[in-house]
């Protein structure tokens, strides 16, 4: 039996209490130390510290203060401390099973605080589109915006919480394009700050915005207009392209097949390096790029010729079986597709490097008008251009997608052809020829 306790007081400390020796081989039963601590022994294994009190009004109760052998096991020692502790809180007038409660549910409330706060770029970025879409001309504009954050910016910044984006960060994002596409780069700055702007007023992040331009990056980029702006992507001249997809073909690795899927698909880049298998139908041969994706805000459907389907099934094995959406061309990490330097990159190994990816568009835009008799519409509509004035787009509802599977079989068939190999014949001489 236990001793009556008066009510908000706790069993003062006994001269004589338990020992360290008593602690370990205790039988089953309870024991008491003084001061309010109990030892429960249940077992040999199972030995436990209690400490009992009592509160105005209530009935006596009895708080856990942890094992007293096995892992994590608390010394007599501590035991007492804590026991202290605890006994400390009921002559003040706190229940300290209340108290312990109140701790915890303070804790999971600032922890759930925290991981609110714990927003990634990304995440920051959709919640900006979706808050100021109303305001935009147009799903246009609305599309453009969104693909450089997510082609540009995405890459390098998008998995990173808005909290812990730096200027090395935003330089990450800019320094690749700075001096090659200028007026976009420009306006991924402007477009990178009013994010990071969105995530300050809503607690996100704190401290000066490390995409802002006067003071600041305007000491380390050169302004757009001291900048030699390139008026047009390179391209590989259509005759050349042949002999290029053949030495394309010999290389390993993930950006030389987002490549060669790019430029036999006549897609841009940001496209091609989104693609998801869960927009692509095999059987149809038919990829379906939704519209978000987009630079005009509107689903493409992308005819498949044979050899682009047959570079899909060489990446089968790669695609991730839990998740049917996941990237056609994932990056190392494989959260993020390849970034678009992966491609270029590619080209200049190949010593293609005055080239630009985006510029086998225009390859294709070229050998289109001047080697077949497809329609100028047509080819628009394979490159997703819009043609004509609002009327006319109005009163054009089709996507001319028969028309287009033969261009791009054509298309196939010219890039994959064997190149041409020129043999020298020895000089001929009159001897050799026959007078008739």
């Amino acid at each position: 039996m236990f001793p009556a306790l008066e009510e908000g007081r706790t069993m003062p400390r006994r001269a004589a209490g338990l020992t360290a020796a008593k602690v370990r081989t205790a039988k089953p039963g309870r024991y008491g130390d003084g001061g309010g601590l109990y030892l429960l022994v249940r077992s040999a294994e199972a030995r436990f510290w209690l400490f009992r009190y009592t509160m105005p009004g209530k009935k006596l109760r009895e708080a856990g203060l942890g094992r007293a052998s096995g892992p994590g096991a608390i010394a007599l020692a501590g035991a007492r401390q804590k026991a202290d502790e605890l006994r400390r809180l009921v002559d003040t007038g706190i229940d300290p099973l209340e108290h312990r409660k109140a701790t915890e549910a303070a804790a999971v409330t600032a922890a759930q605080a925290a991981a609110a706060r714990v927003k990634t770029f990304d995440e920051v970025a959709r919640l900006y589109l979706e808050a100021h879409e109303s305001g935009w001309r147009n799903a246009k504009h609305r599309a453009q915006l969104a693909m450089t954050l997510r082609e540009y910016a995405g890459p390098h910044i998008g998995r990173l919480p808005v909290a812990e984006i730096e200027t090395a960060h935003v330089m990450a994002v800019l320094r690749p394009i700075w001096h090659t596409i200028p007026e976009t780069a420009t306006r991924l700055r402007g477009r990178v700050e009013a994010v990071l702007d969105y995530a300050a007023v809503h607690g996100w992040r704190a401290g000066a915005n490390p995409a802002r331009w006067r003071g600041h990056l305007d000491k380390l980029l050169p302004s757009r207009t001291k900048v030699r702006a390139v008026k047009h992507h390179t391209a590989l001249p259509w005759h050349d392209l042949a002999s290029f997809i053949q030495k394309l073909r010999g290389r390993d690795g993930m950006a030389a097949r987002a490549l060669e899927f790019a430029i036999l698909t006549a897609a841009r880049s940001g496209e091609a390096l989104g693609a998801r298998w869960s927009e692509i139908d095999m059987g149809a041969a038919v990829w379906t790029v939704p519209k978000e994706r987009m630079k005009a805000g509107k689903e493409h459907r992308v005819p498949l010729a044979p050899a682009v389907l047959a570079l899909l099934r060489g990446l089968l094995p790669l695609r991730g079986e839990e998740d049917p959406s996941s990237l056609v061309f994932p990056g190392q990490g494989g959260g993020n597709s390849l970034s678009v330097m992966a491609m270029a990159m590619t080209l200049r190994r190949m010593d293609y490097g005055k080239f630009t990816v985006h510029g086998f568009r225009s390859t294709f835009r070229d050998w289109a008008g001047e080697t077949t008799g497809h329609p100028r519409e047509v080819v628009e509509a394979a490159l997703a251009h819009q043609i004509g004035g609002k009327v006319e787009q109005a009163y054009a509802r089709g996507d001319l997608f028969t028309k287009r599977r033969r261009l791009m079989e054509d298309w196939e068939a010219y890039s994959t052809k064997a190149p041409a190999i020129v043999v020298s014949l020895p000089e001929r001489r009159d001897a050799d020829v026959a007078v008739s």
